[in-house]
């Protein structure tokens, strides 16, 4: 089928990969690599990280819970530290490709795991960050957080809810992520997919070119 939509993760698209972030820290305080993602990954969808993210626990429920979860896998961070490393910097391009690609007539989504209250300011490191990332989410046909939705990636229904808002099939879209987690219930749905490396997005960016047939 025709490509009618681009939907997009943010953190990790749009700005540096949070991965990054979690092995600076790592490398900084002597734990093991991916130690972080790990965490996360061991009860990736009832743990302290995706709880906090569908809205389920408070901030302090949070902090303790990502504490305990870490400190029985041999290192504690709390859910404090952790979210300390979600400030990141922007990507001017992949910002100017989203406008090209809405100019030519794609529909646009974005579908962000996010934090309860957190919003633009999340991803920000300062005002003028924060004033980028509230320009970004508006440019969007449509957006969903799982912090207000109450789901999130990769349960397969936060996919059909965008594809439900911009009126597509699967087959119609293509989702743009840096997580190959993410990436395969869009794939099981029908959804073309590309994945962002963590340490360099311009492949992405050239595999986005070519799949829109636009110069990005």
């Amino acid at each position: 089928m025709k490509l009618r939509a681009v939907i997009f993760d943010m953190g990790g698209v749009f700005t540096e990969s949070p991965v990054s972030a979690f092995a600076r820290y790592e490398q900084a305080n002597g734990l093991p690599e991916r130690f972080i993602g790990g965490v996360v990954k061991a009860r990736l969808h009832d743990g302290a990280f995706s709880r906090f993210e569908r809205a389920e626990i408070s901030l302090d429920e949070f902090d303790a819970a990502f504490a305990a979860e870490s400190r029985a896998l041999g290192h504690e961070v709390t859910g404090r530290t952790l979210l300390s490393m979600m400030k990141l910097d922007f990507r001017p391009d992949m910002v100017r490709a989203l406008d090209r690609i809405a100019e030519a007539g794609f529909l646009t989504g974005c579908i962000t795991n996010n934090m309860p209250g957190g919003g633009a300011e999340e991803w920000a490191r300062d005002e003028a960050g924060w004033r980028t990332a509230e320009a970004l989410m508006a440019k969007f046909d449509h957006v969903i957080e799982s912090a207000k939705a109450g789901v999130r990636k990769p349960e397969p229904r936060i996919y059909e809810m965008m594809c439900e808002a911009l009126s597509v099939a699967p087959a119609e879209c293509c989702f743009v992520d840096d997580l190959g987690v993410n990436l395969k219930p869009a794939v099981a749905m029908g959804m073309r997919v590309i994945r962002v490396p963590f340490e360099d997005h311009r492949p992405a960016l050239a595999e986005l070119a070519a799949m829109t047939g636009l110069d990005l």
